[in-house]
């Protein structure tokens, strides 16, 4: 990705799996001011679920589609982190916004300097986090750009300081921060819930968002990048995995119910219908995705 050309390509797909996923949502609940709120809710990926299923699948899938794939899911959830920090913010306290600015420009500094140690930029990280919490712009902000602050060159052998600090907190986030979130925020009572409760507007919205906006979005910012010559698809794959992978990024789950608590804090109801879509939609992506993908032919 350090060749803009190359970031274009994940960038422009990701941007339309944003898109075409807000607006299936916002065309469903246009007219309530009270479920229009959950736009967002269908427009994210979620990194780790869809690069399972691809591991699932070994090696029918190249290499270059999982680069793709990842490079996608990260811009698509860095874009899902700028509209929570701008759509789902309180009241802004400009002190404490200030203030974290200036934490960020000491971060931008020992960058600069080449400080490798990780321990000035966790303290001032630490510091930012509960600037940023306390400014009204939601807190995840401030781990992106923590990270786009720590060094990335190596400094002790070929280990990098983001690396080093990235292999130390993996088995803690993904044993069990990640599964800590989703068993608290996936439970649903399914008790009463018929198929004519799926066609609400907030769980349909969001199935139809994640299932149809995300495949179409993408597969068409694909098709217009590599028709407009901008870019060329990854090498060994063809236009039936590439959709397969615009299905696969359907799979919200995480990301998806983070912005449905946001949308819908005071209001369990809602809650819950946001919990039925993101479980359907994600699950009929992972399905048809993988199912998709399993065939070697191209």
């Amino acid at each position: 990705l350090k060749n803009p050309s190359a970031v274009a390509f994940p960038g422009i797909a990701a941007l339309g799996g944003v898109i075409f996923p807000a607006a299936i949502y916002a065309a469903l609940n246009w007219g309530n001011p009270e479920t229009i709120h959950g736009w967002a809710i269908p427009a994210a990926t979620d990194i780790a679920f869809a690069l399972g299923v691809l591991a699932l699948l070994g090696s029918r899938v190249p290499v270059s589609l999982k680069v793709f794939l990842t490079a996608l899911a990260i811009i698509d959830d860095l874009g899902a982190v700028l509209i929570i920090a701008f759509f789902y913010t309180g009241d802004l306290n400009l002190l404490a916004l200030a203030g974290a600015a200036v934490v960020t420009a000491m971060l931008v500094v020992l960058n600069r300097r080449g400080v490798a140690g990780l321990a000035p930029y966790l303290l001032l990280g630490l510091l930012l986090w509960a600037l940023v919490l306390s400014s009204g712009v939601h807190a995840t902000l401030a781990g992106v750009v923590l990270a786009l602050c720590i060094p990335l060159r190596p400094s002790r052998g070929t280990v990098s300081p983001v690396h080093t600090l990235e292999h130390a907190i993996s088995p803690w986030v993904t044993f069990l921060v990640v599964p800590v979130f989703g068993f608290a925020n996936a439970g649903v009572s399914l008790a009463g819930v018929s198929p004519a409760a799926l066609l609400e507007p907030v769980p349909l919205g969001v199935a139809l968002g994640l299932v149809l906006g995300k495949q179409v979005g993408i597969f068409l910012s694909v098709v217009l990048v590599v028709r407009l010559g901008w870019a060329a698809l990854p090498a060994q794959a063809g236009w039936r995995q590439v959709y397969g992978v615009a299905l696969l990024c359907g799979i919200g789950f995480t990301m998806s119910l983070f912005i449905g608590l946001l949308a819908f804090p005071a209001d369990p109801l809602l809650q819950d219908q946001v919990k039925i879509g993101v479980l359907l939609g994600s699950l009929v992506s992972a399905l048809a995705g993988g199912a998709l993908l399993l065939r070697r032919s191209v």
